[in-house]
């Protein structure tokens, strides 16, 4: 499958002029889900998979389980290489575009769409210590009490068994996934999503957003997750960290906006607090202890 950015790569781009760029652009991807699905395949073929394997071998007898699996996109690098994989929605509707696309895989019983929430008990006793690696892409900044559930994770890994986790800082700029607005100017709009809530949600309301996106929206606010929190959740919860990566430019964006990803500076990944504002994607591998 080839790249489908629907752009030309524009080179040398200014981290502060994406948000100039995107006002010129629509985003299909918002309502088709095989745009969304095949970015995925991009994306994870191009850096996510690379990424992992700089940390641990990725081979047929691998086991992964991609949590919050979405159109089931990420999973196809994986698949190429043989492992087996099980992807896990709770959206009934992405869990069945997933099914759809991925329809091959499961025909052959290389792969398995589940749509359940990752808390039930059948899905425990299903899945527990059963795979090497876990995959959450663009997940943990949506999902609440990432106390109770970044430890949990620990009881559906083998021994040794690791865990990638690639998501955006909250304070980037667009950290609080304001370009799902429907209103163009408040979805290029950045940092907005940083005021108190009761001024966040009057904004989107002033601005006619519908009520569906107003409260994806607010609970994005309340899950958002900047990197040192992570990282404290993730020592404290008996993970450490043998690899991280810092991202200017997030790498999704090649094939979103073919704006190529750009790693962040050293020196910026190293100042703590700040490096939240202007990094856009991070990148973890976390293993127990």
């Amino acid at each position: 499958m080839g790249k489908s950015t629907g752009t030309a790569p524009i080179p040398n781009i200014a981290p502060c002029q994406i948000t100039l760029l995107l006002l010129n652009m629509t985003l299909p991807q918002h309502t088709d889900h095989r745009i969304r699905y095949q970015q995925q395949v991009d994306n994870a073929r191009e850096y996510v998979l690379p990424f992992i394997e700089s940390a641990m071998a990725v081979t047929a007898s691998t086991e992964v389980l991609d949590i919050g699996c979405g159109e089931g996109g990420v999973l196809i690098p994986f698949l190429e290489k043989g492992c087996s994989v099980v992807g896990i929605e709770l959206d009934e509707m992405k869990s069945g575009h997933a099914r759809n696309l991925l329809a091959a895989f499961i025909a052959d019983g290389k792969a398995e769409v589940v749509n359940q929430n990752i808390y039930d008990e059948a899905a425990l006793e299903r899945f527990s210590a059963r795979f090497d690696l876990i995959i959450l892409k663009d997940v943990i900044e949506h999902i609440p009490d990432q106390e109770r559930f970044i430890p949990y994770l620990k009881k559906f890994l083998k021994p040794g068994g690791q865990i990638f986790f690639g998501f955006p800082p909250w304070y980037m700029p667009h950290g609080g996934h304001q370009q799902v607005c429907e209103g163009r100017v408040l979805s290029m709009l950045p940092w907005f999503h940083l005021l108190p809530t009761p001024l966040y949600r009057g904004l989107l309301k002033v601005a006619g957003e519908p009520e569906g996106v107003i409260r994806d929206l607010l609970e994005v606010k309340s899950t958002g997750i900047s990197i040192e929190r992570f990282e404290r959740i993730v020592k404290k919860s008996g993970y450490t960290i043998p690899l991280k990566r810092f991202y200017l430019i997030n790498p999704i964006y090649e094939f979103k906006f073919g704006v190529k990803g750009r790693e962040q500076w050293k020196l910026v990944s190293a100042i703590p607090f700040i490096r939240n504002f202007l990094t856009t994607c991070v990148y973890y591998i976390v293993k127990t202890r």
